[in-house]
């Protein structure tokens, strides 16, 4: 980045370094008064709406902790393919299918290796970090650095060595870290920077909350204050800041997949804040994220909802295992034999005759096409959160 690379209106100052300077940014609210049109504040009233009427049905629907889970899941595992992870709901749900196997076993019987790998751990490590960052807020805490840096710690634990780009974990950077042509602000300044931008949320802020919310977010990732996930912890930051300021009751709003839907966007819209000050340009776009995520969120509940529905009338509340099964999906979406012989307690045969029904049912599919070792899961309700955005 070039001195000549910043117009008028950039929020920050690039600052000699060496050789190449640093972007130090000013703090927040921006300087000048932002000029929020009518057409902003019908999106600004839109997101509003919606996260009403998800906070809504959230109360509304008795739904067991793990569906809200696979929403929260769906968050964390956008988040990790915009920082390039490749993994899906299979493979998150068989490796906890195969955990809560394996913590099943007797004695007797053969333990089997969980099989982890580097992009499940970072998914996994996301949902961590939400849970843990809204059980803090619940827990009377306030957004502080040290919370920072314990969900830090939790995003980068366990990921191997060669995913991540530091070995500062649960701390700010030591060193500079380029992106590209960008120099973030270099290891000294960082303390009172991101001191400054906890203080403005703290306080209140100055606008809207969602509009707060999201300068926070430009600043965070300008700040980039650690050696890496700052891209993951930023958007972890989202969900949390939604929830404290009342917004979300439940961690089910994936934000994440509309700025990896719309990735050059989203990069383009906060350099250009950076680099021009369009702080317009990129509150517009955070907000329609919120409320286009927050529209689809409730039809996705309403779907799973109605699905419950249908399952308890054809399901009933007959005792025979297939019967039992079918209503237990909404508990355990994933399974083997092994999982309906414990959810049950049946022997193995009677929990392959209720997997064979329900998978003639068309309840249940096989999704390994191994001869041994199979694995199961509900057809329908992965197909509501598989589904693409735009066939709601």
């Amino acid at each position: 980045m070039e001195g000549d690379e910043l117009g008028e209106s950039a929020p920050g100052t690039l600052v000699p370094y060496g050789r190449k300077p640093y972007y130090r940014p000013d703090p927040l609210p921006p300087s000048r008064d932002l000029a929020l049109d009518g057409s902003f504040h019908e999106m600004l009233a839109d997101a509003t709406f919606w996260l009403g009427r998800l906070g809504g049905i959230s109360q509304e629907t008795d739904f067991p902790p793990i569906l809200y889970t696979s929403l929260l899941r769906k968050e964390a595992m956008e988040s990790a393919e915009i920082e390039g992870a490749d993994v899906d709901f299979n493979a998150l749900y068989s490796l906890e299918t195969q955990e809560f196997d394996e913590s099943n076993e007797t004695g007797s019987e053969q333990r089997t290796p969980v099989r982890e790998t580097k992009d499940t751990r970072e998914v996994l490590n996301c949902e961590q970090a939400v849970t843990e960052g809204i059980s803090t807020l619940e827990g009377g805490s306030e957004l502080s650095v040290g919370l920072l840096h314990d969900l830090h710690e939790t995003l980068l634990s366990g990921v191997p060595a060669e995913r991540v780009e530091t070995e500062t974990i649960g701390a700010f950077k030591t060193a500079p870290n380029h992106l590209g042509e960008f120099l973030p602000p270099v290891p000294s300044t960082v303390d009172g920077l991101v001191d400054a931008l906890v203080t403005y949320y703290r306080t209140g802020g100055r606008y809207h909350p969602l509009v707060d919310i999201g300068l926070f977010h430009y600043q965070f990732e300008t700040i980039h204050p650690y050696g890496d996930g700052n891209g993951r912890l930023g958007r972890v930051l989202i969900t949390l800041e939604l929830c404290d300021r009342g917004f979300l009751e439940r961690p089910n709003l994936y934000l994440s997949e509309f700025f990896n839907r719309n990735k050059a966007t989203y990069v383009d819209r906060l350099t250009a804040v950076r680099t021009g000050g369009e702080w317009e340009a990129w509150l517009s776009f955070f907000v329609e994220a919120i409320a286009t995520q927050a529209e689809e969120a409730v039809s996705r509940t309403l779907a799973l909802d109605a699905l419950r529905q249908r399952y308890e009338a054809e399901y009933g509340d007959s005792t025979y295992a297939k019967d039992r099964l079918a209503r237990s999906l909404f508990e355990r979406p994933y399974l083997t034999t092994k999982t309906v012989q414990t959810m049950l307690d049946v022997e193995q045969s009677t929990a392959s005759r209720a997997i064979s029904a329900l998978e003639a049912d068309g309840v249940l599919e096989e999704v390994t096409g191994k001869a041994r070792n199979k694995e199961w899961r509900a057809r329908e309700l992965f197909e509501i959160l598989e589904r693409p955005p735009e066939t709601y």
